[in-house]
């Protein structure tokens, strides 16, 4: 029997271990892994990029390495059960959009743990999401290192 009878639970994965153990948390949480979904988020690009600037990276590039990136998040026997997104944009505010759009009943997310002027430089997206979804956030520790 699973923990929650609502799905979809939606899943940001970042291809740190810790993402993998969201996901594994995840289907812990259901009866049916389809109703796991995943989320990849792209940062867009700024002008000062080196593939910007010389040209050498284009929307086309992009979604080859989005096509790529979804080949690579879940392991065979997932693939067929689970679907993966990729999105271009700001980690957290692209989290949240989807979670609303396919109407998530839960967002199950690691958190890198950064602290001190390491979170103030690069933010937390886990903080991010969890002031700004609509539905209950679960933020899983990670592994100290």
């Amino acid at each position: 029997m699973s923990w929650i009878n609502e799905t979809p639970i939606l899943v940001p994965f970042d291809f740190s271990e810790d993402s993998v153990d969201a996901i594994h948390k995840a289907l812990e949480l259901v009866d049916d892994p389809s109703g796991v979904q995943v989320i990849h988020v792209l940062g867009e690009l700024s002008p000062g990029e080196p593939g910007e600037v010389w040209n050498t990276v284009d929307e086309k590039s992009r979604s080859e390495h989005a096509t790529h990136a979804i080949r690579q998040i879940l392991p065979e026997e997932l693939s067929e059960s689970i679907s993966v997104f990729i999105a271009f944009g700001d980690a957290g505010y692209e989290i949240v959009d989807h979670a609303e759009k396919i109407n998530a009943k839960l967002i199950v997310m690691p958190s890198q743990g950064r602290t001190g002027l390491m979170r103030v430089l690069l933010g937390s997206v886990a903080d991010r999401v969890s002031r700004l979804a609509k539905c209950p956030v679960l933020i899983l520790r990670g592994h100290k290192k």
